[in-house]
């Protein structure tokens, strides 16, 4: 991979979480609206004012960028500056508390090898029910888990075609690390060269 094909996905991971955070930002304020002492459609007003208050945002910011393109000079380094800020405070959030400890590489590869079993690749859709069931991630996405396994250096194919299903992505088998073995240095004796 080359440094600019690593530029392009450090933006991409930053958009996508910026997008997320806005998009979690908005419908937390939205259900801000929603009045619990009354009942009924008035309880919700609140939140259907809210929800119009950002329509017409989303208006206004198209409007004005249709209005004067030059606009987009200045808000497309904005954005690009901002999804790149992300990434860091993302890590930040995801990281265990200094109590826990994250799950070592080897055993996400060896889970990674167990939900491949002897298929040669799988989607992560696929990937992330197989990990649900096993009791891991239970409230992951398929976005969570491509992140972590980017994090911890796990190769992820951007365009693969497992069966008629169409390409997306996932894993290829023969791409992941080799399982670790045991160590047995000191139980198993040297093999010996001499006849």
């Amino acid at each position: 991979m080359t440094a600019m094909q690593r530029r392009a996905r450090t933006l991409t991971a930053g958009q996508r979480i910026l997008i997320r955070r806005l998009t979690e930002r908005a419908t937390a304020w939205v259900r801000a609206g929603r009045r619990e002492d009354l009942d009924g459609v008035a309880a919700i007003l609140g939140c259907a004012l809210r929800l119009v208050v950002l329509a017409a945002g989303a208006y206004g910011a198209w409007w004005l960028i249709r209005r004067w393109p030059v606009i987009l000079w200045a808000a497309v380094p904005l954005w690009c500056w901002a999804a790149i800020r992300a990434i860091p405070d993302e890590a930040d959030e995801q990281a265990p508390p200094p109590a826990q400890e994250a799950e070592p590489r080897d055993a996400v590869v060896h889970l990674l090898h167990d939900a491949l079993g002897d298929r040669p690749a799988m989607h992560l859709s696929e990937v992330l029910q197989h990990l649900q069931a096993k009791g891991h991630g239970k409230d992951w996405k398929v976005a969570d888990l491509r992140a972590r396994l980017e994090a911890l250096g796990i190769p992820i194919e951007m365009k693969l075609k497992v069966g008629r299903k169409g390409p997306t992505r996932g894993i290829v088998k023969a791409a992941l690390p080799p399982l670790s073995q045991p160590e047995e240095t000191e139980a198993s004796p040297a093999p010996s060269t001499a006849a």
